[in-house]
């Protein structure tokens, strides 16, 4: 388990390590002893090799204990490398599952969902998964480890060296620590401002989304949206890179510097070796061996791709602790701990709410009565602010002004966690879980309590054609995807049965979008009795679907412009009847054209 923060002040080079010894701690041990045994392998092999050439020249008998020790040396190698692949995938495997479960935690434990609208929030979510970059924050420990590993053998080869010259071994060492560190810097700052402005990034990736998801793609090629896809995906990533453009010519000037100091200094190393070995100080044995490890010194400070790779990563991580607290920043605190017990039992009233999405009012002033046991209608134009309503009266979002009550109890005192429990809600953009059809409706329910439910929506039929019933497994590759309008059934079937299941509260919006005519048809002929002493809050575009509700209130403005029953609002000739007789028309007109 990772541990539930960071301290705050820590490099994410630490915040990387603690995250590993916190979450697989016997993993890590095993890493950094195969990383130790993997660094000084090739230093023992090199000397071996040494040994063998210097042996075969005069007694060849004395070559067999080397040959041992480099055989030994490469087996040490090859099976090492393979324990620490399989290690690394244990330690990756729960590092990378304790990071989603903390991203998880951070992400569900508000009640409302006024954080996962917040730009910030997004851009740190991707950030923490990798999604911008490609890089997994969960992989930057063992990144670590690997390239702990190979400073180790870069420092035994130094090692190595110095026992040739021991100022030469020194002098390679002090080079490339000295490089190393402005080479880290300009990596930093160039990964940096390649990811400074996620949001940019953010909209790149979308439009490489959207060219590629097979869902848009009818709509994509019909409208001749490729090639503008591919340009909008050129000029936000074009904005995207231009930051890290204005540091290009320092990096470009720092590696040049870097490099010439480095092939400077190897060029000096083996101007020594061989001279010593034109001299006749040292023979072929030590020149096989001290060469390649003259070359093996760059390990100690030399940029590799992990190097580069781990840059991103680090960069990444932070993004985890900047979710969580821009979450405690956006996320509208829900308060009330009073359990909501037998609630509602007469009226949810609504008295002078207001709302409104950054500086756009939606609601403004709106007086509404719900009577408990009876169904409700909410209609009104596009952006009236029906959705918005339904959103306060489960609580995803706190009114900005006025007040909900309960029989009486201010709704901002009830439990929010608590309250939901009482919602069986159905919105517009209806959850396809990816379980199997019986966890759809109801995880862990009774066979005849999911029946009962499926019969009730008018989804038995759906469960009859599915190869394994209620076990067939829904939206996951190797399933069955199904149309949106069974998955709507399947989605009003989770709100019955929720609803037969402590649910007090039947939330519908837009119940029967997605179905056909004669769905439709037959979910009209249900509804009174589906719902029948349920408290019923239905918003809807179909009057058909309204006109059957106990009470129906027209939204304008922000407030409730008028309120009756059908017959009632249609005699009022007012915008529910103007309403109600478009949509009578334009459907009479299909009738007589078909």
């Amino acid at each position: 388990m990772l541990p539930t923060r960071w301290a705050p002040r820590s490099s994410p080079r630490w915040r990387a390590q603690r995250m590993l010894w916190d979450g697989a701690p016997r993993q890590a041990v095993l890493l950094y002893a195969c990383a130790a045994v993997g660094a000084l392998a090739p230093v023992v092999l090199l000397v071996g090799v040494g040994r063998i050439v210097r042996a075969a020249a005069g007694d060849r008998q004395a070559t067999w204990p080397w040959i041992a020790v480099s055989g030994a040396a490469i087996g040490v190698l090859l099976v090492g490398d393979t324990v620490r692949d399989h290690v690394a995938g244990i330690a990756r495997a729960r590092l990378t599952f304790a990071l989603q479960e903390r991203l998880m935690t951070a992400l569900i434990r508000p009640a409302g969902i006024a954080h996962l609208t917040d730009q910030g929030n997004l851009d740190a979510l991707a950030g923490a998964k990798g999604a911008l970059t490609g890089f997994q924050p969960a992989n930057a420990p063992l990144t670590q480890v690997a390239l702990a590993g190979d400073r180790l053998g870069g420092l035994a080869a130094c090692v190595l060296v110095g026992a040739f010259r021991w100022w030469l071994g020194a002098g390679l060492l002090l080079v490339w620590l000295a490089v190393r560190r402005p080479l880290r810097t300009v990596i930093t700052e160039h990964v940096a401002a390649l990811g400074g402005d996620a949001g940019k990034i953010r909209r790149a990736v979308y439009f490489f989304e959207l060219a590629t998801d097979p869902a848009a793609a009818p709509e994509v090629r019909a409208y001749g949206l490729g090639r503008w896809t591919v340009d909008r995906l050129r000029e936000h990533w074009l904005l995207a890179m231009a930051a890290a453009w204005s540091v290009r010519a320092r990096v470009y000037r720092t590696v040049a510097l870097t490099a010439g100091l480095v092939v400077a200094a190897n060029l000096a190393a083996c101007w020594v070796l061989a001279d010593a070995v034109a001299h006749h100080r040292i023979g072929l044995a030590e020149l096989a061996a001290y060469f390649p490890a003259i070359v093996a010194t760059s390990a100690v400070g030399g940029i590799s791709t992990e190097d580069i790779a781990l840059a991103w990563m680090l960069a990444s991580l932070p993004d985890v602790e900047r979710l969580e607290a821009g979450i405690a920043r956006s996320a509208v605190p829900l308060g009330g701990a009073r359990p909501v017990g037998d609630l509602p039992r007469r009226t949810i009233r609504l008295e002078g709410v207001r709302f409104a999405f950054g500086d756009r009012p939606v609601l403004d002033g709106l007086d509404l009565d719900i009577p408990v046991g009876a169904s409700t209608a909410i209609v009104g134009a596009n952006g009236a602010g029906k959705t918005t309503l339904i959103r306060l009266l489960t609580r995803l979002h706190d009114p900005s002004g006025g007040r909900i009550t309960v029989d009486g109890t201010d709704l901002a005192d009830l439990d929010p966690a608590d309250w939901q429990r009482r919602c069986a809600l159905i919105s517009q953009d209806f959850a396809r879980l990816p379980f199997t059809l019986a966890d759809n409706i109801g995880v862990g329910a009774s066979r005849a309590a999911l029946r009962a439910a499926a019969e009730r929506a008018g989804a038995a039929d759906l469960v009859a054609g599915l190869p394994d019933g209620w076990d067939t497994p829904l939206g996951v590759p190797g399933g069955r995807d199904l149309s949106r309008g069974q998955w709507q059934r399947v989605a009003l079937a989770r709100a019955l049965y929720a609803a037969e299941h402590g649910a007090r509260i039947l939330v519908l919006d837009e119940p029967t979008a997605w179905l056909d005519a004669a769905a439709e048809a037959d979910f009209h002929r249900r509804f009174l009795a589906m719902t029948r002493g349920l408290t019923t809050i239905i918003v809807a575009h179909r009057f058909s679907t309204v006109r059957r509700a106990d009470r129906i209130h027209v939204l304008h403005d922000g407030k409730v412009a008028e309120s009756g029953d059908h017959d009632t609002l249609l005699a009022l000739d007012g915008r529910y009847a103007a309403m109600f007789t478009a949509q009578a028309a334009r459907f009479a007109g299909e009738a007589t054209a078909r």
